[in-house]
């Protein structure tokens, strides 16, 4: 297959309205260690497609069809991904520094021990998908779902975490420190150990969460639900009050 002839019919599918060329089918492909760098896929089908440690560094996915690929420790600096499908996608140890996920579909992905740092995923679907040890420091998840979501032991320091639903979700061991999490939903979570130093949880729900041995020092409850909530061991020193 030749790639870069691929991309030119795409290119030229994209830039008359579909019209003329071709949109690039690379559902199956094998792809590994492919060089995309800044490649222009959007609207691509991508499906099962295999990209473990593909340079897709600034390249456009926006829209493209990701759903089944596998693209283990590929390299996604900058990349754009926003409206893009990525169900089921296998992105473990992947590096998405900086990508843009506006609204991408990652339900059921699989992100462990992804880089994800200052990336924006700004209302994504993230369902049942696996963060385990995903490094989001300052990562935007503004309004993003994460119900039933693993992110035991991932670093969100700083993150955005406004409007966020992570109903149910494991956290455990996560660090939450200094996280704004205003208005988030965090019913029925798995917060045992966690580190919310700092953080904003004003207006939050933490409805029949457990935070045992959670460190809740200098975060705001003001205004947050607390009902039914474990405590078992928790650090509390210096904790806003819910009221205050």
């Amino acid at each position: 297959m030749n790639i870069n002839n691929l991309l030119k019919q795409h290119q030229i599918w994209l830039e008359t309205f579909h019209q003329w060329g071709c949109r690039a089918n690379l559902s199956d492909v094998d792809l590994r260690g492919a060089d995309l760098y800044e490649a222009n896929l959007r609207f691509a089908n991508l499906s099962d497609a295999d990209l473990r440690n593909a340079d897709l560094r600034s390249a456009d996915l926006c829209n493209a069809n990701l759903c089944g690929a596998d693209m283990v420790e590929a390299n996604l600096v900058n990349t754009r991904l926003c409206r893009a499908n990525l169900r089921d996608v296998n992105l473990s140890r992947a590096n998405l520094h900086g990508a843009n996920l506006f609204s991408t579909n990652l339900f059921d992905a699989n992100l462990s021990d992804a880089n994800l740092l200052s990336a924006d995923l700004h209302g994504c679907d993230l369902c049942n998908a696996d963060l385990f040890k995903a490094r989001l420091r300052g990562a935007n998840l503004r309004d993003a779902d994460l119900r039933r979501t693993n992110l035991r032991e991932a670093n969100l320091h700083g993150a955005n975490l406004r409007g966020i639903d992570l109903r149910e979700a494991n956290l455990c061991g996560a660090d939450l420190s200094n996280a704004n999490l205003f208005k988030a939903n965090l019913s029925g979570a798995n917060l045992r150990g966690v580190n919310l130093y700092g953080a904003n949880l004003r207006d939050t729900s933490l409805r029949g969460a457990d935070l045992s041995d959670a460190d809740l020092c200098g975060a705001n409850f003001c205004n947050t639900n607390l009902f039914a909530i474990s405590l078992r061991g928790a650090k509390v020193m210096q904790l806003y009050q819910k009221y205050s």
